[in-house]
């Protein structure tokens, strides 16, 4: 494997660095009380990734499992215990365990613990999942039709 194709060509550098504090406050609350923060929108990267932080209530379950067609997601778990789903068994990962799922990968991921938990999540290349953790917690409120449509949107495809 190689370095990719030059992206940019001057012969001196930009100043063109973005950086958010961890003093941010969380860009989602769900009802349960998790709270999502966007450390890096697929806005602010070009498209070429987005981070989040997802910090987790005790017992606030998560996604139950499905794949997505045209990203990756990794998982990095911060605090706490995370169950992630592999594709083939529940894990119980801890501060400094990692997940990689390609895409197409089977994955889900959950706090079932009594603990708070903390993981970062990587999509690549970068979505636009900003809307999809804004709204997912309103999809009870959609109809049927409405709730594919978001999910479709969204690279989303659920098997459980």
């Amino acid at each position: 494997m190689s370095y990719p194709e030059p992206r940019h060509h001057g012969d001196k550098g930009k100043v063109n660095a973005v950086y958010r504090p961890a003093s941010t406050p969380a860009d989602v609350r769900s009802p349960s009380g998790t709270e999502t923060h966007f450390v890096a929108s697929s806005m602010s990267t070009g498209g070429e990734f987005g981070l989040y932080r997802m910090d987790m209530v005790p017992r606030g379950g998560g996604p139950s499992t499905h794949f997505h067609k045209t990203i990756s997601e990794s998982f990095y778990i911060l605090e706490g215990t995370v169950r992630l789903y592999d594709g083939e068994r529940w894990i119980d990962a801890e501060k400094g365990d990692f997940l990689y799922v390609p895409p197409g990968g089977l994955h889900g991921f959950r706090n079932d613990s009594d603990a708070p938990a903390s993981t970062l999540i990587l999509f690549a290349p970068g979505a636009p999942r900003e809307e999809y953790f804004e709204k997912v917690s309103t999809v009870g409120r959609m109809t049927d039709e409405e709730r594919t449509a978001f999910f479709i949107k969204h690279d989303t495809y659920w098997v459980d």
